[in-house]
């Protein structure tokens, strides 16, 4: 088990340490779950009253508690607790699992696909024809890949991922169990004779350092790309359809869905259960909460809730206007006794 002690965890950190120095910690955890051997965290001075249960022996604190009781603790003061924290817990992780370069002989590799170095591919994979795969990849067991697709160096692909036929996949991109790229845009016409599919002929893109939840499906384009630029995060369960195109660093969380060819900008958040409408624009650094739908274009920085989602100033003005109105009846009633009886002398 590993330890560290207090002084060097502070300059790991880049934190200003406050008690003993020499104190000594192997394991990261929660406040509630923390002994004397644990380092935790309070990175809003809103749970201070947090510090008088945790037994933790080590806290990292945000600079508003910087002056709170230690009760024979050691506080290291962080800039920002949570990426510290991060960074702390770091020193107690286990070791990554090693997958040792090589394809298992169950593995079904077609013999015209290009496979760099140091690629691990697994039990049951299927390579069709014309992949190729960049130098330290992994393709984790039942993966599917599918023909003409390209996938960039450094990937890791966990187990039953499917990549349909001519996806492009950058650098150092994770997509986890159950995940499918480039499956068919759900798109069907209405004839006299029934529905007809819409042929989807396009491609998904996805750029360098993304990561994708699990089960979480990413459709092929109708025409052109449905594109997923660099340092995106989406979460498990999500749901991004024809033609979409997210923007560098945007975070979509679980349960969320984004019709067809909406466009997302830079650095944006979709909560849990958020939808968004097909054919809309949600500009750089818009928020939108949990469980609210998207009906129509949001300016940048915006941050949208309800359903059909509104600014937030809108939402707020219309939610607090029902109490308002009912202060104004009272008010009015008020008035109105107090007219009576001027009136009756």
């Amino acid at each position: 088990m590993k330890e560290i002690n207090a002084a060097e965890l502070a300059k790991l950190v880049n934190g200003k340490l406050i008690g003993d120095g020499d104190r000594k910690v192997c394991r990261a955890a929660s406040l509630k779950d923390a002994d004397e051997n644990s380092v935790s965290f309070v990175a809003k001075s809103k749970y201070e009253h947090l510090l008088e249960s945790t037994k933790a022996g080590v806290v990292l604190v945000c600079k508003d508690l910087a002056n709170a009781p230690l009760n024979g603790r050691t506080f290291i003061v962080c800039d920002d607790c949570d990426y510290a924290f991060t960074q702390a817990a770091g020193c107690f992780a286990p070791p990554p699992i090693v997958f040792e370069p090589g394809i298992h002989p169950s593995a079904v590799v077609h013999p015209t696909a290009k496979i760099g170095k140091n690629v691990y591919i697994g039990p049951c994979v299927v390579i069709e024809e014309g992949v190729e795969i960049g130098d330290g990849t992994v393709i984790g067991a039942g993966c599917y890949i599918g023909h003409f697709t390209t996938v960039g160096k450094d990937c890791k692909f966990l187990a039953n991922v499917t990549v349909s036929f001519r996806c492009r996949i950058g650098n150092k991109v994770i997509l986890n169990s159950g995940v499918v790229i480039g499956c068919d845009g759900f798109g069907f016409l209405p004839t006299p004779q029934g529905l007809v599919k819409v042929p989807q002929t396009g491609i998904v893109q996805i750029d360098d350092d993304v990561e994708i939840g699990a089960n979480t499906t990413v459709d092929r384009a109708r025409f052109g790309k449905t594109w997923i630029k660099s340092n995106v995060k989406v979460d498990n369960l999500v749901m991004i359809a024809h033609n979409v195109v997210i923007g560098e660093s945007s975070i979509l969380i679980a349960q969320c869905g984004i019709a067809g060819s909406a466009e997302i900008g830079r650095g944006v958040i979709l909560a849990a259960k958020s939808g968004v409408n097909g054919h809309i624009t949600v500009g750089d650094g818009v928020q939108l909460a949990g469980t609210s739908s998207l009906a129509k274009s949001a300016p940048a920085g915006a941050i949208m809730l309800g359903t059909p989602a509104e600014t937030q100033r809108e939402f707020m003005a219309r939610h607090t206007l029902p109490k308002k109105v009912e202060k104004l009846k009272s008010q009015i009633a008020e008035l109105e006794k107090r007219i009576a009886e001027l009136e009756k002398k």
